[in-house]
């Protein structure tokens, strides 16, 4: 199984879970006939603690599922839906900074949601979709919802999973080898390539080739796949990612200047430490080095202590600092010049004190229907001088302030998105020369607005297209496999050249199989393991078997039917569209041989004997070992 992502644009159908009761929120009218379901500005929310779309169930028996494969910690976290909750017994892989940080990622769901839990939950509404208003009609198999797992979970879910180091080869099963590579996107992000004796596919997600503080993507380790299946492109393809830093750095500065506070709903890693370095510098060129900034989260302590000490993940300019030694991050300069200033809540000892305005807020959820966002955005939403900026292209903006209208504060969009454009995507297939490519069917689609943003599809190679839900086969089959020798049995082989550059020869022993990997053995080695394959016995090695091969010498053969008294032979010749033929004819015994490029036939009038002599006749004119 390649990665285990979590729907969680489904919480958009969701009103905001509130640190304290929201008199605007608890008295939205109730959309009829359904109380569960409440209006606001036209749009209808469930009053209900948030679910979330998980990997279908009815689509695979996760008990069969021999391992899983996380690309990076974005793509993990349905992670404990599948090991707590389903019968799978395999094993999981993953780096240690996915591992890590995906951990982070899920204990701050955890307690995000379960700070602000709702008194029921409501599932009347997913039998009645047909009398429902878009977009609550067409949720996507409403039933298979779930609502957040445990604390427990999470930790049962992490201890699962096994840490692989960059260019690790993991042996699987025996059966291939698989290898986690650098992806470019995000701390310990990784593409996997899968390989065989004789086969390679490659799978490529959330990948960037942009500088930023991941190591760089490993394209080499990628190249002449036979399948190299490919997702997780970006999901704002029209924008340029420094430019909307550069458009994100003005509106905060301009938001200061006009005496306003501004909101940055964020994840508790990826980006956000980007943007702290560059919105610092920012606002000390425009003479705002004295405004405070805030980072809220539950992890937020681990996060920005974790970060740095991952030098080996990080890129070459990053790991420079670390042997000066200096820290990595500037986030570590600022927190010990109380310029950045973290918590685990708005309610933690100290903050109340410490806070400030006007100042930037960093804190989650960016889906804004949890987390201390949605208090931040209750409090200066009806100051028109405040903003709030999305960076998280997760989440449409609009949908997520939709139970909040009517808003004053000012709304930017500046989606800060490093993985792959289509412009990028189209380059990388080019120098990777995969044999086959395997997209999500939507990749193929012009983009609305921009008709060439598009995955190219070219005429020399193989392009399949999957939608979701939808059951594709690989054009791959497994014709050989690798069988190893052993020392003994190696000394004993004497190659004989068949024709010019290819020699064989032939091997007695005993092919034994265990975990998928084949060994052939001495026979006297077999019985001293103790395997219990009936062995040859020691005659059978004795005789003297002969593999014949090339062609067959026919003056050879003439010759011996002349010394064994057969003085009547003729010998024929045949050209024709099949390739040269013979026909020796024995009028005497009323006989015919006929010689063909890749056959003989003996037809012999009535004496067994002589069809036997004639074979070994023929058997001594053909080169053997």
């Amino acid at each position: 199984m390649l990665d285990c992502g979590l729907t969680e644009q489904t919480v958009l159908n969701f009103l905001p879970l509130p640190l304290v009761q929201s008199s605007k929120l608890s008295t939205l009218p109730n959309y009829p006939p359904f109380l569960e379901i409440k209006e606001c500005c036209g749009r209808t929310f469930i009053d209900s603690a948030p679910e979330f779309g998980t990997p279908s169930e009815k689509m695979v028996d996760f008990s069969e599922i021999d391992v899983i494969f996380i690309s990076n910690y974005l793509n993990m976290l349905a992670l404990p839906y599948i090991t707590e909750g389903t019968d799978f017994k395999g094993t999981v892989y993953a780096t240690e900074p996915t591992l890590q940080i995906g951990r982070f990622f899920l204990e701050e769901l955890v307690e995000y949601i379960e700070s602000a839990p709702k008194a029921s939950s409501a599932s009347f509404w997913k039998d009645m979709l047909n009398l429902l208003p878009p977009p609550l009609s067409d949720a996507y198999k409403p039933k298979n919802w779930k609502q957040i797992f445990t604390m427990k979970d999470v930790n049962n879910s992490v201890a699962r999973v096994k840490i692989a180091g960059y260019d690790e080869k993991l042996d699987i099963l025996g059966v291939l080898q698989a290898t986690p590579v650098s992806s470019g996107f995000c701390l310990g992000s990784s593409n996997w390539v899968l390989t065989t004796s004789h086969e390679k596919i490659c799978y490529v997600s959330g990948s960037s080739t942009l500088t930023t503080h991941p190591r760089p993507i490993n394209q080499s380790a990628l190249k002449h796949a036979d399948v190299l299946i490919m997702t997780g492109l970006t999901q704002a393809p029209t924008v340029n990612p420094d430019t909307k830093l550069g458009e994100l750095c003005i509106n905060v500065a301009m938001t200061i200047r006009n005496n306003g506070s501004c909101l940055i709903p964020c994840y508790p890693s990826g980006v956000v430490y980007d943007l702290f370095e560059c919105l610092t510098q920012n606002l000390e060129n425009s003479g705002l080095a004295n405004v405070p900034m805030f980072f809220i989260t539950p992890v937020a302590d681990s996060s920005l202590a974790y970060s740095n000490i991952l030098a080996e993940w990080l890129s070459s300019a990053k790991q420079n600092k670390v042997y000066v030694p200096d820290d990595p991050f500037p986030h570590a300069f600022l927190l010990k010049n109380n310029k950045l200033k973290h918590y685990k809540h708005i309610y933690s000892e100290g903050f109340s004190t410490d806070f400030r305005q006007p100042c930037v807020v960093f804190c989650g959820h960016p889906s804004l229907r949890f987390g201390d966002a949605v208090h931040f955005i209750e409090m200066w939403g009806n100051n028109p001088n405040n903003s709030i900026i999305f960076t998280e292209p997760d989440f449409p903006y609009l949908q997520a302030l939709a139970p909040y209208q009517p808003l004053a504060m000012k709304a930017c969009y500046c989606p800060i998105e490093t993985s792959l454009n289509f412009q990028q995507a189209n380059k990388l297939i080019k120098d990777l020369k995969p044999g086959v490519l395997v997209i999500p069917e939507q990749y193929t689609k012009p983009h609305p607005s921009t008709p060439t943003l598009c995955i190219d599809q070219p005429q020399d190679k193989k392009v399949i297209t999957f939608k979701c839900g939808e059951i594709i086969k690989l054009p791959l089959k497994r014709k050989m496999d690798r069988v190893y020798l052993s020392s003994e049995l190696a000394q004993k082989i004497v190659p004989k050249e068949v024709v010019t550059g290819v020699n064989l020869s032939t091997i007695t022993g005993i092919l034994h199989v265990k975990d998928n990997v084949s060994h052939i053995v001495p026979c006297d080695e077999a019985e001293a393991a103790e395997i219990t394959y009936k062995c040859p016995s020691r005659e059978d090695l004795l005789k003297k078997v002969k593999y014949e091969y090339g062609n067959l010498d026919i003056e050879l053969f003439m010759k011996k039917l002349q010394q064994d008294g057969i003085t009547d032979a003729r010998l024929e010749r045949n050209t024709g569209g099949q390739g040269t033929s013979f026909t020796i004819t024995i009028p005497s015994e009323d006989t015919v041989v006929k010689i063909e490029e890749n056959s003989t036939h003996i037809v012999c009038g009535g004496k067994p004997s002589l069809r036997l002599k004639l074979r070994d006749f023929l058997m001594k004119c053909i080169q053997n070992f």
